[in-house]
C-alpha cells in the first residue's frame, strides 16, 4: 500500500502555519487564519482524523476490529507520552526560566500550576488542566480512545448514526452544554480545576470536526468505496464562499475578527466553539482543495520538506510546542522590542530545528523499519461533477 504523500505535505503545511501563528513575531497576525475565517488547527484536526480513518479503517476491514482497537490504544498511549513529557518540561525548565528572568507571560500561562503545584501536576496527567497550548493532545486522545468503538459500530450500521449523534453534540456545544457538564461533573467528583483551566478547545464541538474527518477516512477504505462528488451548483457554492472569506478576512477592514466588537456575531466564527459559519468556511476550502488540489499539486514541485514534517507530525508538533515555550520565556512575547528581522531569524531558527527533528525521527524510523509498517492506502479517489 501506498503513502498519500500529499496528506503529508499538507499536514506539514499546517505545521508551518501552526508554529509561525504560536511563536510571538510579527507575522503572528498575518498569517493567522490565512485562508479565511479557519485556522491551521482546524486543517490540522481533519487531515488527522481522515488519515486515522483511513489506515484503522483498511485494518478493521483486513484484518479485524481487535487488531484496529489495539492500533488505536497504542497511538493514544503514545500521545499521552508525548503530552506528560511537554507537561514535565514545562513544568520544570519552562518555570524555573520564566520565574529567573520573571517574565509575566509564563506566568500567565501556568498560573494555575504556580498556584496549586501539586493539584496542577496530578490533573494535568489526569488531562483535566490543561495549560495553555496543551489543550490540543489531550483532545486527540480522547477521540483515539473513542475512534475505534465508532468505526466498528459503523462497519455494521454504517455511518448515518454516528455522524448524526455527532453533530447533535456539536449543536448542543453551541449553548454551553460542554460547559455545564463539566461544572455537573467535577462537582460530583470533587475536581478543583476551574473550567477555564481545562484547554480552550471545547470537546463536545470539536468531537464533530474529528468524526466527520473519521468519516471520510474510513469510507475510502470500505470495499464499495466511491469517489466523492460534488455537484457543480455544490462546487460553484462553494468557490464562492471560500474567496468571498478570503477576502473579507484579509481585505475586510476588521481583520480576523469577522464582526468587528460585535462578541455576539463574532460567535458564528468561534475558533474554540467550532461556529456554525466557520464549519461553512471550512468546508467550503475542503470541497475546494479536494476538487483543485490534486491537479494543482501534479503541476508543482513536490515539497519533500513539507512532506517529510508531516510524515513525522506528532514529534514535530511537540518540537514546536517547546520551541514556543522557550521563545516565550526569553522574550515574554513581546516580539515588538526586538529589532525589525530578529524575529524572523527566529522563526527561521525554529524551523531549522523543527526540520531536523522531522529527518531524525524519519531516519530513526526507517533504521527500525516502522516507516514500511505505517502505510496509507489509496483508496477511492476525489471527483467533481
Amino acid at each position: 500500500m501506498k503513502r498519500l504523500w500529499e496528506l503529508d505535505a499538507a499536514r506539514g503545511l499546517m505545521l508551518v502555519l501552526m508554529t509561525i501563528t504560536h511563536v510571538p513575531s510579527r507575522l503572528t497576525d498575518p498569517v493567522g487564519q490565512p485562508f479565511g475565517f479557519v485556522s491551521a488547527a482546524e486543517g490540522f484536526v481533519l487531515m488527522s482524523a481522515f488519515v486515522s480513518g483511513l489506515v484503522y479503517g483498511r485494518i478493521g476491514y483486513t484484518r479485524g476490529v481487535d487488531t484496529m482497537r489495539s492500533g488505536f490504544w497504542q497511538r493514544a498511549l503514545k500521545i499521552y507520552f508525548s503530552q506528560a513529557a511537554l507537561l514535565l518540561f514545562v513544568f520544570t525548565v519552562i518555570v524555573a526560566l520564566g520565574l529567573k528572568l520573571d517574565q509575566p507571560a509564563v506566568k500567565e500561562m501556568i498560573k494555575y500550576y504556580l498556584a496549586n503545584p501539586h493539584e496542577g501536576l496530578l490533573f494535568s496527567l489526569l488531562l483535566v488542566y490543561q495549560p495553555a497550548f496543551l489543550d490540543i493532545l489531550p483532545m486527540y486522545i480522547l477521540f483515539m480512545l473513542m475512534s475505534p468503538w465508532v468505526i466498528a459500530f459503523a462497519m455494521r450500521h454504517g455511518w448515518s448514526w454516528p455522524i448524526a449523534v455527532s453533530a447533535t453534540l456539536w449543536a448542543m456545544s453551541q449553548f454551553g452544554t460542554t460547559h455545564w457538564m463539566y461544572e455537573v461533573t467535577s462537582t460530583a467528583l470533587h475536581i478543583p480545576v476551574p473550567y477555564d483551566e481545562t484547554g480552550s478547545f471545547d470537546t463536545f464541538s470539536w468531537q464533530f470536526l474529528w468524526f466527520f474527518g473519521m468519516w471520510m477516512g474510513a469510507s475510502r477504505s470500505a470495499p464499495d468505496a466511491q469517489p466523492f462528488v460534488f455537484p457543480r451548483w455544490v462546487l460553484g457554492a462553494a468557490v464562492a464562499i471560500a474567496v468571498a472569506c478570503f477576502a473579507w478576512r484579509h481585505f475586510g477592514p476588521t481583520g480576523q475578527a469577522p464582526f468587528g466588537d460585535d462578541a455576539g456575531l463574532n460567535l458564528l466564527f468561534d475558533k474554540w466553539h467550532l461556529g456554525p459559519l466557520r464549519l461553512l468556511n471550512l468546508a467550503a476550502l475542503g470541497i475546494v482543495a479536494i476538487r483543485f488540489g490534486p491537479p494543482l499539486l501534479a503541476r508543482l514541485p513536490r515539497p519533500r520538506w513539507l512532506e517529510d514534517m508531516g510524515s513525522a507530525s506528532l514529534p514535530v508538533f511537540c518540537a514546536h510546542l517547546v520551541a514556543v515555550f522557550v521563545v516565550v520565556s526569553l522574550t515574554g512575547g513581546g516580539y515588538a522590542a526586538l529589532p525589525y528581522g530578529a524575529d524572523l531569524l527566529i522563526l527561521g531558527a525554529v524551523f531549522v530545528v523543527l526540520y531536523a527533528v522531522a529527518r531524525a525521527v524519519l531516519r530513526w524510523e526507517a533504521g527500525r523499519g516502522v516507516a514500511g509498517k505505517r502505510p496509507i492506502a489509496r483508496a477511492g479517489g476525489a471527483q467533481a461533477h
